[in-house]
C-alpha cells in the first residue's frame, strides 16, 4: 500500500466522525488511533516472547522492564494479552478493554496517550456509538513494518499532522511551521557541512526547544536520509502544548527515535535537557509573546548564574520572549573545540533593532555579534505563517564559521521570493517554491553580494558595522545674566555645569572615531558643547531594511504639473456638466 492510499484510507475515518465531531477535532481521534495501530503491528511478532518474559519476571519478583525491552526489540513494549484484532471479539466491552490495553504499554507510551487525552476521546466515541466502528477501521489497516517501513510511516503521519493543522488553521501557527520554511532552514544549517554529513555511519544530534508537532526535526531527518541514508540524526525536543507534545512524541516513536529525548514543559523555566549540547538546532518560538509567567524563574537564573546560566548577556523586555530562546539555543551549542554547532531560529523584526544602547535586547545583539556567532539573517516575505502576516527573519548562528565568514554577517533580502498560494490558510497567503528555496540556499552558500532587477538581495558586512556608541552631549548652564554657571564641589568644581534641558545624545558608528565625529557633526552647531564620556554606552542594532533600500528619485516637476492639469481639467469639465 503506497503512502497516498494509506493516508486516504486513514482519512476515510473522518467520514465516520462527521456530524459528531467538528472538522478541527478529527485529529484528536485519528492521530492517536493511527499511533496505536502502528505500535500494535510493530509489537505483534515479539508479543508471545514479551508475555512469557513478563510472567517469568513477575514470578521471580524482578523489575521486568529492561528484559521486556530486549525481548520486544523496540524502545517500548506492551504486557496485555490483547491486541487490536482481539479487541474486535468483544464488542460489548470494547471501551474497558481498550483502556486496559493502552494502560499496559511502557510508561513513555502511556504518557503519550495521556497527553493526547485519549481516554476522553474513547469516552466520547463510546457515547456517540462510534467506538467499535472506529476501532474496527484501524484494526483492518496493515501498518506492519514489512508493509510500511519507518520512513514511509513517518511521511504518512506527517501528512496527517499537516492536514489537521491546516483545517484548524486558527491555532496552527502556534504549533506548526510551514514546511517550505523548515526546508529552507534545514538547507541553511546543513549546506556548509555536506562533506561531513556524506560520510558513512555519521551520527549527529539535532534539537528544537519549541518542537510543536515535530516538523522541524522530521524535515531535518528527511534531508539527511536523502543525502546520506547511512547517516543518523538523533532528535531532541521540548514542547509546552500537551497535544502538540503527544503528536511530536508519536512521530518520533514511529521514526524509531528515542521518545525519552522529547520532553514536556516550558523550556524557559524548566529546561528539559539541562546538560546537553547539540550539533544542530532549529526553532520557531512564539512571536511577541510575553514571558511574565516564567519571569521569576528566568530572572533568578539570570541574577544567580549570570554567564554560567543561559541568560548571561541580558534579558529582553517582558512583552516579547523570543530573544530568550535565542540565548537558550546559544547555551546549547557544542563547544567549538568539540566540533561546534549551527542553528536556525525564526524571529520577527523586533529583535533586529528594539532597545537602545545598554538595553537587554541591545546587549544580546552585542553578545552574538562581538562573539562572531551570526552567519546570516534572511528576510522572508510577509504572509508566510498561519497566524501572522508580519515580516519574519531566519537567523543562522554558528560557533564554527568557515574561515571566509569569520567576522562577517550576510544579510539576504528574500522578501520578493514567493508565489501566491492557491488557497489561503489563515494568514498564510504566500509560499516558497522549490526554486525559491534553491535560490536562497545558493545565495547563502556562495557568500557573495548579489542584485536582482537592479536591487540588492545579498549584502555582506563586518560584525562591527552594526555597533555604535551612544554619546551624551552636554551644554553649559547659564544664569539670568547669560554667564556660565561653574560647579562649586566634587568633580564639577570650577567646570561648567551641564544644563539638563539642553542635554542630547548622538549615536556614533563603532568604526568611527568619536572625537572626529563630534568635531564634524556637533561643534559647528554648538561650539560650547562637550561629551560626558562617563555616560557613553555601546549598542548594536541591525537595520535590515535600510541596507536594502534603493532610492528612487521623484518624478520631474514638469511631468507632475502635466498630470495635475489633466486632473483639474477633468474636474472642471465634470462641474460644468453638472451646472449645464
Amino acid at each position: 500500500m503506497n503512502q497516498q492510499t494509506l493516508s486516504a484510507f486513514i482519512w476515510a475515518v473522518a467520514d465516520l466522525l462527521r456530524g459528531d465531531y467538528k472538522q478541527s477535532e478529527y485529529g484528536r481521534v485519528i492521530l492517536p488511533f493511527t499511533v496505536l495501530r502502528r505500535l500494535d503491528c510493530v509489537l505483534e511478532a515479539t508479543k508471545p516472547a514479551v508475555l512469557a518474559e513478563y510472567e517469568s519476571k513477575q514470578k521471580a519478583g524482578v523489575n521486568p522492564e529492561p528484559f521486556l525491552l530486549r525481548k520486544s526489540g523496540q524502545s517500548f513494549y506492551n504486557t496485555s494479552p490483547l491486541d487490536m484484532k482481539k479487541l474486535m471479539g468483544d464488542q460489548d466491552h470494547i471501551r474497558e478493554n481498550l483502556y486496559s490495553y493502552v494502560q499496559t504499554f511502557a510508561p513513555a507510551v502511556r504518557d503519550l496517550f495521556e497527553r493526547f487525552d485519549f481516554h476522553t476521546q474513547v469516552d466520547r466515541l463510546h457515547k456517540c456509538g462510534l467506538l467499535y466502528r472506529v476501532t474496527e477501521k484501524f484494526a483492518q489497516i496493515d501498518l506492519h513494518p514489512e508493509a510500511v517501513d519507518n520512513h514511509q510511516m513517518g511521511l504518512v503521519f506527517e501528512e496527517l499532522i499537516r492536514k489537521f493543522a491546516e483545517i484548524s488553521n486558527e491555532t496552527a501557527g502556534e504549533h506548526f511551521t510551514p514546511r517550505e520554511v523548515i526546508r529552507l532552514m534545514v538547507n541553511l544549517i546543513f549546506i556548509e557541512d555536506d562533506d561531513v554529513l556524506s560520510k558513512p555511519g555519521v551520527v549527529r544530534t539535532i534539537y528544537d526547544p519549541t518542537a510543536g508537532t515535530g516538523g522541524m526535526l522530521s524535515v531535518a531527518g528527511e534531508y539527511l536520509e536523502e543525502h546520506n541514508p547511512q547517516a543518523r540524526l538523533t532528535m531532541f525536543g521540548q514542547e509546552l502544548n500537551a497535544e502538540s507534545y503527544a503528536i511530536c512524541k508519536a512521530d518520533m516513536l514511529i521514526k524509531d527515535q528515542d521518545v525519552a529525548n522529547i520532553v514536556y514543559g516550558n523550556t524557559l523555566s524548566d529546561d528539559g535537557h539541562p546538560h546537553t549540547k547539540f550539533d544542530y538546532m532549529l526553532s520557531n518560538p512564539p512571536f511577541g509573546v510575553e514571558w511574565k509567567k516564567v519571569e521569576k524563574e528566568v530572572r533568578k537564573e539570570y541574577e544567580q548564574q549570570g554567564f554560567n546560566g543561559r541568560f548571561g548577556p541580558g534579558l529582553p523586555r517582558v512583552s516579547d520572549g523570543s530573544m530568550l530562546f535565542l540565548l537558550h539555543l546559544i547555551s546549547k551549542m557544542r563547544p567549538a573545540k568539540e566540533g561546534g554547532s549551527r542553528f536556525g531560529i525564526v524571529l520577527n523584526g523586533s529583535p533586529l533593532f528594539t532597545g537602545g544602547a545598554g538595553s537587554g535586547e541591545s546587549e544580546i545583539r552585542r553578545y552574538v555579534l562581538e562573539n562572531d556567532l551570526v552567519e546570516a539573517i534572511v528576510g522572508l516575505p510577509t504572509d508566510m505563517f498561519y497566524n501572522t502576516g508580519i515580516s519574519t527573519y531566519i537567523w543562522i548562528l554558528s560557533n564554527r564559521k568557515p574561515v571566509h565568514r569569520k567576522g562577517k554577517v550576510q544579510l539576504i533580502d528574500a522578501s520578493g521570493f514567493w508565489q501566491k498560494m492557491r488557497k489561503s490558510l489563515g494568514s498564510k497567503r504566500k509560499e516558497l517554491s522549490d526554486d525559491h528555496i534553491a535560490q536562497i540556499t545558493r545565495l547563502f552558500g556562495d557568500f557573495v553580494e548579489a542584485e536582482q532587477d537592479g536591487k540588492p538581495i545579498s549584502r555582506i558586512f563586518n560584525s562591527s558595522d552594526f555597533g555604535y556608541r551612544t554619546i551624551t552631549v552636554e551644554r553649559p548652564l547659564c544664569d539670568e545674566a547669560g554667564q556660565i554657571v561653574l560647579g562649586s564641589k566634587g568633580k564639577l568644581k570650577g567646570k561648567p555645569q551641564p544644563d539638563t534641558s539642553l542635554r542630547d545624545t548622538e549615536n556614533v558608528p563603532l568604526n568611527e572615531d568619536v572625537e572626529a565625529y563630534f568635531k564634524r557633526e556637533v561643534l559647528p552647531h554648538a561650539p560650547d558643547a562637550w561629551i560626558d564620556h562617563e555616560k557613553t554606552k555601546v549598542g548594536y542594532e541591525i537595520p535590515f531594511n535600510r541596507h536594502f533600500y534603493v532610492f528612487q528619485p521623484p518624478r520631474p516637476l514638469a511631468e507632475i504639473d502635466v498630470e495635475l492639469k489633466q486632473v483639474t481639467d477633468r474636474i472642471k469639465a465634470m462641474i460644468e456638466g453638472l451646472s449645464a
